[in-house]
């Protein structure tokens, strides 16, 4: 299972698309409702994580997730148009770090493929 978690409905879209069809995907436009869902769902297998949302941000999800030993083994990429370094975040279980005016779908593949298969 794959989330992908955005507040903009059409990056959401291009992420999941890119995605492909074999993997379950949900997708989320706060920080809060994927929490919730991991907790009655189960953690995905890999997180695509937008760090400008409305409400708590990427970095309260990503302190969030960090902070309990299940949910901290969860990959995840950083899809943004801020400019992070990978390795500055590889704390919080950031694997990747996708620009968003950049980004190839070739490269969400090579993660699902890394991740989910």
């Amino acid at each position: 299972m794959i989330y992908v978690i955005d507040d903009d409905e059409i990056m959401a879209d291009c992420i999941t698309k890119a995605c492909g069809e074999k993997n379950e995907i949900r997708i989320f436009s706060n920080a809060i409702e994927a929490v919730r869902a991991i907790d009655t769902a189960g953690t995905p297998d890999l997180i695509f994580l937008d760090i400008l949302l409305d409400g708590p941000d990427g970095f309260t999800l990503l302190n969030e997730l960090a902070s309990y030993e299940d949910t901290a083994k969860i990959p995840v990429v950083v899809v943004s148009s801020l400019n992070f370094e990978e390795r500055d975040l590889k704390a919080y279980g950031v694997v990747g770090v996708l620009d968003k005016s950049a980004m190839m779908p070739l490269e969400i593949k090579q993660y699902v493929e890394e991740y989910c298969d």
